[in-house]
């Protein structure tokens, strides 16, 4: 790895001081041309020099967004400099999204694996999305739920032979629209009297057993239908008109 220059960001002084530790004993490549503990002293150092790493911090001052605006300022004024975020927020996954969105280079938790040497290295070897162990335990969770997901609804897709339209009236049933406001939708070639033989149809795929002799209205089969993984609840989207 050939010489750098970087900025850490960092409000915590004893994380900072560890942080200035792990580098200086295993980054040697790394000179540390500057600290700043907010906002204001961060573009305040980058005035005077540019680094090619920002290793930062996203809480900063309580707030956990002056991190990201901090990212997607530098990446818009300066595409060139490397971020690698470094941040105690473990459970904010949103946030992780939204830094991700400002063009960071990747993110690494503070929890578990600390910063390491490769993890430095390949982000100034211009490899992206570079994670440690904490984050990709949680990516690979999410990937193998969504996978999962997608099967499960394409066998009851199957199982409960459920057609295109099947799976688009029921859909916007849940999203609230009506039957004549769904008689409208492109491509939906059927009246409003069509639509309640399909629900019926529906009702009676759905409901094999009955429904203990209680009747199925609209609400109620579209709970089934999310029961049964034919409606993904997070990917709830209406058709264009």
């Amino acid at each position: 790895m050939e010489k750098f220059k970087i900025i850490i960001v960092e409000d915590i002084p004893l994380e900072l001081k560890g942080t200035e530790g792990i580098i200086r004993n295993d980054i040697p490549e790394a000179e540390i041309i500057g600290t700043a503990e907010s906002e204001t002293a961060y573009w305040r150092l980058l005035k005077q020099q540019l680094p090619d790493l920002v290793l930062l911090d996203l809480g900063l001052g309580g707030s956990t967004t002056v991190g990201v605006e901090i990212c997607r300022q530098t990446k818009e004024l300066h595409p060139k400099i490397k971020i690698l975020i470094f941040t105690g927020e473990v459970l904010n996954e949103k946030l992780w999204v939204d830094v991700l969105d400002a063009g960071c280079d990747g993110i690494i938790l503070k929890s578990g694996e600390m910063l390491t040497r490769s993890d430095v290295s390949s982000v100034m070897s211009g490899k992206r999305m570079v994670f440690n162990q904490p984050i990709l335990e949680k990516i690979v969770e999410r990937f193998k739920y969504s996978v999962g997901s997608q099967l499960m609804r394409q066998e009851a897709l199957v199982d409960y032979e459920i057609d295109e339209y099947d799976e688009r009236f029921l859909r916007h049933l849940a999203l609230g629209y009506t039957k004549e406001q769904i008689t409208n939708l492109r491509g939906m070639p059927f009246g409003v009297k069509s639509l309640e033989k399909r629900q019926n149809e529906l009702v009676q795929k759905l409901f094999p057993d009955g429904n203990g002799g209680v009747g199925v209205n609209a609400t109620r089969l579209v709970v089934r239908a999310l029961e049964l993984h034919i409606l993904d609840v997070d990917n709830l989207q209406p058709d264009e008109d």
